[in-house]
């Protein structure tokens, strides 16, 4: 499918923005624990974490499918900002009627196996339970979760961390990812909404992982750009190494592995616009399955082409590797991912296989 104009325009704008404002400099320290209050704001003023909203909550009615081309680009600048967060907190706070900010947004639980729970305190509520390893809930002006309430799902707005027991953490590639546990926090009445819109638990886990997988593909592309670069320009045996073949059939076997990396998550996004959250999660199953299957073997390929240099921190693959190895694992593994892209092939029967294979 051809990308729009507006598609277009959009990517090359923000593109240039990350090349600008998220410099090496600016990636190395954030891992040292200085938020980017400069490249948030650049990437704030531009409205596209709140994009995708509806106009009359602050957003531009904007398509999904263009902001998580945005998150690709964001991947491959490894932008240390919550922007994935911030626009499914938006999401879910929107449509359940709660407070926004267009300042650093988490959102949670991001963990199969974490439950928050809500129980009726007089006019108010009171939250409990453990959101673990919530990206950038340190940096986060509001905190998005979504609880088991006396009648369904609710949607909470916290003002930070304010309240919780907080356990500092971080992924490999350095970004912040924060446990917090709630003991019976007092909360207002306006603090929590059933959810609406379809912004479900479920959903919110399947949009997390297909932003991962999305990100991922950024990442890969990056990795790719700076394996092929250094082959053509470091020289052996009075040649460059990207002349020797097994280093060309390497090369392009982390070709191959990108482009089918950026299919998959591809292939994902335009189940946004289905409205079916049965396609979505497949789809999303194959995304983040085949994403994580492409960045075990890319980044053993781009490691192998660059040697020793790759891994030292003054050299910009790292950054790129260090997020692979990490954003694979949130939002559901592709382990897990895979196991429920098998049970839903299973689940349909034989002779819908193919059927389901083929489908547009």
């Amino acid at each position: 499918m051809a990308m729009r104009d507006e598609t277009r325009m959009l990517l090359e704008s923000m593109g240039r923005l990350f090349e600008d404002k998220c410099t090496k400099q600016v990636v190395d320290l954030a891992e040292q624990g200085r938020f980017p209050d400069d490249l948030w704001r650049a990437v704030s003023e531009t409205g596209v974490p709140l994009a995708a909203l509806p106009e009359s909550a602050g957003g531009a009615d904007a398509e999904w499918s263009d902001l998580y081309a945005v998150l690709r680009v964001a991947g491959r600048y490894a932008a240390p900002i919550p922007l994935a967060e911030t626009m499914l907190a938006g999401w879910i706070a929107a449509a359940a009627g709660l407070e926004l900010t267009d300042q650093p947004m988490a959102v949670g639980p991001v963990r199969a196996g974490d439950r928050l729970t809500l129980e009726r305190d007089g006019n108010g509520w009171r939250l409990s339970g453990r959101a673990s390893r919530l990206p950038y809930a340190r940096a986060a002006r509001r905190i998005v979760l979504i609880a088991d309430g006396p009648d369904g799902e609710m949607a909470v707005a916290l003002d930070g961390t304010e309240g919780a027991e907080t356990t500092d953490g971080r992924n490999m590639a350095g970004e912040p990812r924060d446990t917090l546990n709630f003991s019976g926090l007092r909360l207002a009445a306006d603090a929590a909404a059933p959810v609406r819109g379809g912004t479900t638990r479920a959903a919110l886990y399947r949009r997390g992982a297909l932003a991962r997988a999305t990100m991922m593909s950024g990442a890969l592309e990056r990795a790719m750009d700076l394996a092929v670069t250094y082959a053509q320009e470091r020289q052996q045996f009075g040649r460059p190494i990207a002349k020797f073949q097994a280093v060309q059939q390497n090369l392009a076997v982390l070709a191959g592995q990108t482009a089918a990396a950026v299919a998959a998550a591809n292939l994902g996004i335009e189940s946004l616009s289905r409205n079916d959250p049965e396609v979505e999660e497949f789809r999303v199953a194959i995304a983040k399955t085949r994403v994580g299957d492409a960045a075990t073997l890319a980044c053993e390929i781009a490691h192998q082409v660059h040697g020793a240099i790759g891994f030292t921190q003054e050299y910009a693959l790292q950054l790129a590797t260090r997020r692979l190895w990490s954003w694979r694992e949130e939002f559901g593994a592709d382990v897990e991912w895979a196991a429920r892209l098998g049970g839903f092939v299973c689940a349909r029967g034989a002779d819908e296989l193919w059927p389901t294979l083929t489908a547009q």
